[in-house]
């Protein structure tokens, strides 16, 4: 009904215009018409100039003109108007005035459009016409308003009760769809359809966040398992080393082994919640407010320098290739943490002998820090899972760990807006990749 009103007030505002400049147009015409004839009539002299006035009336068929020749004393000499009119200026433009014409009937008053001129012999010459044509242009346009606005009207609210219906039945089977998904059907999707209209546009990005929300439902389904399982085990030996140890322990020296063994069971415990609530923590960061630049170039060499001693104990060679002084937007402690992980990794599932690299390189207006070695590597069907919590692959069950690291670095990486590349082996081979930060 609102757009339906603004159509009409539109209509109407056009048709007016219309109007407007069509009368413009004919009073213009009709102002140039009257002094062409004026200014013939006034060229000529004597009985022709009252011959010409006469003859112009006589060919006025429609009785549309007006004409009248005033004597000095403002008598008429001839035409069909009864008197000079007291308001029409002489020797100016035409103008719109009120005269009475003389008429078988007996005296009319119209409104016409007339010039009036003052003659060398003293005569007031006056020449008119009656603008009619407006008259008949405003009932045309009266007319068509009224044959072609109605059927706008009715055409524009039947659109708009289309349109709403359709939008409205759009909505419903959303509400229905959402109402599945609050129920508990997290495989339910909105209907989705081709095109690139916004509400397609919404659908699209309303399904993308169901799929992740399903996802994340789904591994924080399987993460209490996951904790469960990985607390028991370190949990089960303290209460076992100390149920043993109450029985059978004879001595101090082996009530102090006992407990040592149940402490040690215990670290890893809290360890594994302290990694929990690290990953917490930074999964639910919105804050930037430690974020600025960072030296990539200095940060590797501390992180080398830590690392070195460690990979010098199994006999690895740790080989640091800084070849550029490169810098990344982010929080400096939190990739210290991301990048000391992918190295302490490597170290840990590389063989004695082997070798680990770290290198930083500036590829395609992205900065990447590579590290590789020449462990294990890996494999291609594994790239999804190591990025877990509590993964371990077969190949490395017997090594010290709780399969957190790699997904604290995803965790890292998602917060700083960079790619996590995991390249299966052989060989390990993990680069993160930072675009150019843009601000703003």
């Amino acid at each position: 009904m609102a757009v339906a009103c603004v159509l009409a007030a539109f209509v109407i505002g056009l048709f007016g215009f219309v109007y407007w400049k069509a009368d413009q147009y004919l009073i213009a015409r009709s102002d140039q018409m009257i002094g062409n004839q004026l200014a013939f009539i006034a060229g000529l002299r004597g009985e022709l100039r009252l011959g010409a006035i006469n003859d112009h009336l006589k060919e006025d068929s429609r009785g549309v003109q007006y004409g009248g020749l005033f004597g000095v004393d403002g008598h008429k000499l001839v035409g069909n108007l009864e008197r000079l009119p007291p308001d029409l200026r002489i020797d100016d433009s035409a103008q719109s005035i009120s005269v009475e014409r003389t008429a078988p009937a007996g005296a009319e008053t119209h409104v016409i459009r007339a010039i009036a001129r003052r003659l060398a012999d003293g005569d007031v010459l006056v020449i008119g016409r009656e603008v009619d044509e407006t008259r008949e242009v405003s009932h045309v346009v009266a007319q068509a308003l009224a044959l072609g606005l109605l059927p706008a009207l009715c055409l524009c609210l039947l659109a708009g009760a289309w349109l709403s219906l359709r939008a409205q039945k759009r909505v419903e089977e959303v509400n229905q769809r959402v109402q599945r998904i609050i129920a508990g059907d997290l495989r339910e999707r909105l209907p989705q359809r081709d095109g690139d209209e916004p509400f397609a546009r919404l659908t699209v990005i309303v399904n993308g966040m169901l799929d992740e929300m399903e996802t994340m439902i789904h591994a924080l389904a399987g993460v209490g398992n996951d904790i469960a399982h990985d607390l028991r085990t370190p949990l089960t030996r303290a209460r076992l080393t100390l149920e043993r140890g109450r029985t059978t322990a004879a001595t101090l020296e082996q009530l102090q082994l006992v407990a040592d063994k149940a402490i040690s069971n215990i670290d890893q415990s809290l360890a594994i919640v302290t990694a929990l609530l690290r990953l917490a923590e930074i999964e639910n960061s919105r804050r930037s407010a430690a974020f600025g630049t960072v030296e990539l170039h200095d940060m590797l060499r501390e992180i080398f320098d830590i690392y070195e001693p460690i990979a010098e104990n199994k006999s690895i060679k740790l080989h640091v290739g800084l070849l550029q002084h490169l810098s990344v937007y982010g929080d400096r402690d939190l990739l210290f943490e991301a990048f000391a992980n992918l190295v302490d990794n490597a170290i840990k599932f590389t063989p004695e002998g082997g070798r680990v690299s770290i290198e930083l390189m500036r590829v395609d207006n992205e900065t990447i820090v590579r590290v590789s070695d020449t462990g294990p590597g890996i494999n291609h069907q594994e790239r999804d899972a190591v990025l877990r919590r509590f993964y371990r692959s077969d190949k490395i069950r017997n090594t010290p760990g709780m399969g957190l690291g790699l997904n604290l670095v995803a965790a890292i990486v998602k917060l700083h807006n960079f790619k996590l590349a995991i390249y299966p082996g052989p060989g390990g081979r993990l680069e993160i990749i930072c675009p150019d930060h843009r601000s703003g």
